[in-house]
């Protein structure tokens, strides 16, 4: 079965300071982040690659990495813009920002036909998240919902950035390992060995072992057709002062969880995920991933 890997690399990432986070050179010949997630979904068996990216950054993008991917896979790109979005439809004054990531996976309905893997672009997950995805898109453990999906289900301690506070997806989950809810929750951090958020001014605290998603979902094509209509109704409901306001994709698939059409099943890793969330998290990338090449996860020479 021919499966996809959606990697969304059209953010504009205003944490990061000057340049395109995505394309920072993190391996010792010059890989990025985007290397080792391609190289990881290869081996488990993805054979086709559509980057989302936005027009001003494909002269960039192409020559960092998608023309020497392209060597090795299918790859295809769609564009994010913010101007994207149903007819009757206007940009509001003053939103300088595309839509979120829900827009982004939309723009990938004319060329994805297949069972998806969705990814950011500056995100590491690691070798065995991408094999519990693929094997579940290929052979799928469950059939309960109108749709069925999956996720890789990370440990909340795992994906902490010790430069700053993160955003991620709390999830819910039952004895069955079906995912009940996801809420996207800012301002997690570690202060003094306590993992701490902020939730409508009230300081909360979380374990480390609680589960989060990091946008690393199974979708199967069936998804666009819940997708669309529900970019249409968030656009539909925009108001003045809520013109920063995104369309998020684990929002979406949390909507389809509460309203009994989809059963997602959380896949556990206990991978250590690292990124680019700030700047100075890239010291630290450099060297986990030389880490890990000197474990012999990685060859020294990604492509070669």
């Amino acid at each position: 079965m021919n499966t996809t890997l959606v990697i969304m690399a059209a953010g504009i990432g205003s944490r990061f300071g000057e340049g395109i986070k995505q394309l920072e050179k993190m391996g010792p010949n010059g890989e990025i982040i985007m290397d080792y997630s391609i190289y990881d979904a290869r081996k488990a068996g993805f054979n086709k690659v559509v980057f989302i990216i936005r027009k001003d950054i494909e002269k960039d993008f192409k020559e960092i990495v998608g023309d020497r991917i392209a060597s090795i896979m299918d790859v295809s790109y769609v564009y994010q813009d913010i101007g994207a979005i149903p007819e009757g439809f206007s940009v509001p004054s003053g939103r300088t920002k595309p839509w979120g990531t829900g827009q982004a996976v939309l723009m990938c309905k004319d060329v994805v036909k297949e069972p998806f893997a969705v990814i950011n672009a500056d995100d590491f997950y690691g070798a065995e998240a991408f094999k519990l995805i693929h094997d579940e898109l290929v052979a799928p453990s469950h059939s309960g919902g109108k749709y069925n999906f999956c996720m890789a289900g990370f440990k909340l301690g795992n994906t902490l950035s010790d430069n700053g506070a993160v955003t991620r997806g709390i999830c819910v989950t039952n004895e069955a390992g079906m995912l009940e809810s996801v809420c996207e929750t800012t301002g997690i951090e570690c202060v003094d060995g306590r993992i701490v958020f902020d939730d409508n001014g009230a300081d909360l605290t979380a374990d480390k072992d609680t589960c989060v998603s990091m946008n690393m979902w199974g979708l199967t094509p069936d998804f666009f057709d819940e997708l669309e209509p529900r970019f249409t109704k968030f656009l539909q409901d925009i108001r003045p002062e809520d013109i920063k306001k995104e369309f998020y994709l684990p929002v979406v698939v949390d909507e389809l969880i509460q309203e009994k059409l989809a059963e997602v099943k959380v896949l556990e890793t206990d991978g250590k995920w690292f990124g680019v969330t700030y700047k100075e998290d890239k010291p630290e990338v450099v060297a986990s991933i030389r880490n890990l090449i000197s474990e012999g996860v990685y060859p020294e020479s990604l492509w070669s």
